[in-house]
């Protein structure tokens, strides 16, 4: 599928108010000189902790300042003490530096407390947890064994630490694996068959370390005796034992099965120059990882490797092996993944310019620095478009696509994005080919005649909240609020869909229990497919076809849902039967209907929520896994019966008033 440019990726009750949204009209050509001029994120004022900022359908509830021992004040962007990556559990948080890491209690998101900081230098501080263990990517020469700060001394540690965090007052290193280039980062990977262990897979991107600091380390050629680079490594950690952490196996990921090479991948530049005419930086050569996530719920990672992307089957994780791989003449770094949480999507990032340079110019083309989205299909990567943040940055701003993870939606793909001094940017990708950003929040450059380092460089939803690592400033908590994009509804349940733990390179698929507002959030996301809306009189019958919205409308006459149509009802009366058979989906909010109900055979979501029926109401052979139907805080004027529904009907705890006989699955539902 053309891209953009027109080159082609190569492959290898409380039930909330009614808000109908309405679709985003406005074309979105990010990082071009067509951008919105109005869009409040064109020159703020700069500043270090004073700098103005902007926000749509994001508040900020707290910031803290980088605490002392993390931040050089004579120059805030200095890259020996920049705020890196975050992971999270139970009520803290875990904020990544290049000199450390500190621990946040975030019980109450807007009133965060710094527990604990610990100065292990080292670089780059990426973060992962797991039960009572911290991992953290070291992949500077500067570091030591024992977390000492004088470089000139001590033991030389280039890989993964492993601190027990049982007391999070006081985390004790406990392992520490040495490795060859270092750790840039790693991920956790789980095993549903080995609950004793976990995997870590290392991605190390630095240049190889010299045999006299770890043996059997060497900077040899591909066809070489087993070259350090070309590889990933895999380290398994008996949880009960993490002291006896160690690599059990080095995959080369990039070997070509035809020939055996192991640098089977790209191994030059697209073309001489980037498509901007500029040089090529970084490179995108591929000998590493830069960041591999897995999704161990679909057995898959999604490897972000400097020249390709990659899609692996993780099934043994000793042994990955890869499935499928992409390559894009746009782009200049695989830097990152994120699956959607059905695992039938991938975002891929590009890290164009290393994070250091200003790439959200107006002259610079929205496929350069940005996100491509591929769909799975068949285990195979398919191009299906890019998104780039869509506002112009100015010079004085290192801007680029960065870390980012879902927003717990449920029906939709979102994702919660950094993207350095670009700010934050949500975007819904749940049409893959037409992602459009829905909330953002964006502060000033840090200097206003100079790039100094600085920005988001993660932003991930956690239980509820967005929270946000600033390379220059410190740590961010954030609340989404409803708006034109995201309704009360689907806020609230997205809020309901909670994690024990976060880490952005090991992705957990995200549940919602039934609920008011998940039943309520399918409806608003219904709405705003509606292709005919009734808000006064309708006299007569009315056929449903599309999608047909009542909003207030008084219906004289029967109902007849179409198979694969959809009724959406809120406030409205309908005097006749409603009949819907082999239909998408039947909700009704606040409604009357004055006849029977009859809902069979629906292939998604049937919900009548604070509805009164004068008459029988059926529900029967409505099948649709993971989606009960639902009969909540209603009025039957005559019989119910629920037969043959998988899941089975529920009421939300909210009981029903039934009038006659109530029979099968519904027996307990008034």
């Amino acid at each position: 599928m053309p891209d953009r440019s027109g080159r082609r990726p190569r492959s290898r009750s409380q039930v909330f108010g009614f808000a109908a949204a309405v679709l985003l009209l406005v074309s979105l050509v990010p990082g071009t000189a067509s951008a919105d001029e109005t869009d409040p994120r064109i020159g703020l004022a700069p500043g270090w902790l004073d700098a103005q900022s902007a926000a749509s359908n994001l508040a900020l509830l707290a910031h803290r300042d980088k605490p002392e021992g993390f931040v050089n004040p004579t120059n805030p962007g200095a890259v020996s003490f920049a705020t890196s990556d975050l992971a999270f559990s139970g009520d803290h948080a875990f904020v990544g530096n290049f000199n450390g890491f500190t621990i946040y209690n975030i019980a109450d998101p807007a009133a965060p407390t710094l527990v604990t900081s610990v100065v292990c230098p080292g670089g780059q501080g990426d973060m992962s947890v797991y039960g009572d263990l911290l991992f953290m990517s070291v992949e500077e020469s500067r570091a030591r064994l024992d977390c000492g700060t004088d470089p000139s001394v001590g033991i030389r540690f280039q890989g993964v630490r492993i601190f027990d965090v049982s007391d999070v007052t006081n985390p004790v290193q406990v392992a520490a694996v040495q490795t060859c280039r270092g750790s840039h980062t790693h991920s956790l990977v789980t095993d549903p068959d080995d609950a004793a262990h976990v995997y870590v897979y290392v991605s190390g991107t630095a240049g190889v370390r010299p045999a006299s600091t770890l043996a059997g380390c060497n900077n040899n050629p591909a066809s070489g005796e087993n070259p350090s680079r070309w590889r990933i490594e895999v380290i398994k950690v008996p949880l009960a034992a993490p002291e006896q952490a160690a690599i059990v196996s080095e995959p080369r990921l990039f070997t070509d099965p035809q020939t055996g090479a192991i640098n089977g991948l790209q191994n030059q530049v697209p073309t001489p120059t980037h498509p901007s005419g500029s040089p090529w930086g970084p490179s995108p050569i591929t000998d590493a990882c830069h960041d591999i996530t897995a999704y161990p719920a679909i057995g898959l990672a999604a490897a972000a490797c400097e020249g390709n992307g990659i899609l692996i089957d993780i099934s043994d994780p000793v042994n990955p092996v890869r499935i499928d791989e992409v390559s894009d003449p746009n782009f200049a770094y695989w830097h990152s993944a994120t699956f959607n949480n059905d695992g039938t999507k991938v975002i891929f990032t590009d890290e164009w310019g290393g994070g250091t340079g200003a790439r959200c110019r107006t002259t610079d083309q929205p496929q350069w620095g940005a996100n491509a989205i591929f769909d799975i299909v068949d285990g195979k990567l398919r191009f299906a478009s890019y998104y780039k943040l869509p506002v112009p940055q100015s010079l004085q701003e290192n801007c680029v696509a960065h870390n980012g993870a879902l927003v717990p939606v449920p029906g939709r793909d979102i994702l919660v994005q950094a993207w350095y001094q670009g700010g934050i940017s949500m975007i819904d990708f749940t049409d893959s080919a037409h992602p459009r950003e829905i909330a953002f929040f964006d502060r000033g450059p840090i200097s206003p005649t100079s790039l100094v380092l600085g920005g988001f460089w993660s932003a991930y939803w956690y239980n509820g909240h967005i929270y946000g690592s600033e390379i220059a400033r410190g740590f961010d908590v954030f609340r989404m609020l409803p708006g034109e994009h995201v309704t009360a509804a689907e806020v609230a349940a997205a809020g309901e869909a909670r994690l024990a733990q976060f880490n952005a390179q090991h992705q957990t698929r995200f549940t919602w229990a039934p609920s008011f507002a998940v039943a309520r959030a399918r409806f608003d996301q219904l709405v705003r497919a509606c292709t005919s809306t009734v808000t006064g009189r309708h006299r007569g019958p009315l056929t449903v076809s599309g999608v047909t919205c009542l909003d207030g409308a008084t219906v004289d006459g029967p109902v007849l849902v179409r198979s694969g149509a959809s009724l959406l009802s809120i406030d409205s009366s309908i005097s006749g039967p409603v009949s819907a058979s082999s239909a998408k989906a039947v909700h009704l909010y606040h409604s009357t209907v004055r006849g029977p109900l009859s809902v069979t055979g629906t292939t998604g979501s049937a919900a009548m929520v604070d509805t009164s029926v004068h008459g029988p109401v059926v529900l029967a052979d409505n099948r649709t896994p993971g989606i009960e139907p639902i009969i909540a805080d209603s009025t039957v004027r005559g019989p119910l019966v629920c037969l043959g529904n998988s899941p089975a009907v529920i009421n939300l705890d909210a009981r029903n008033t039934v009038r006659g006989p109530v029979l099968g699955q519904c027996a307990d539902l008034d």
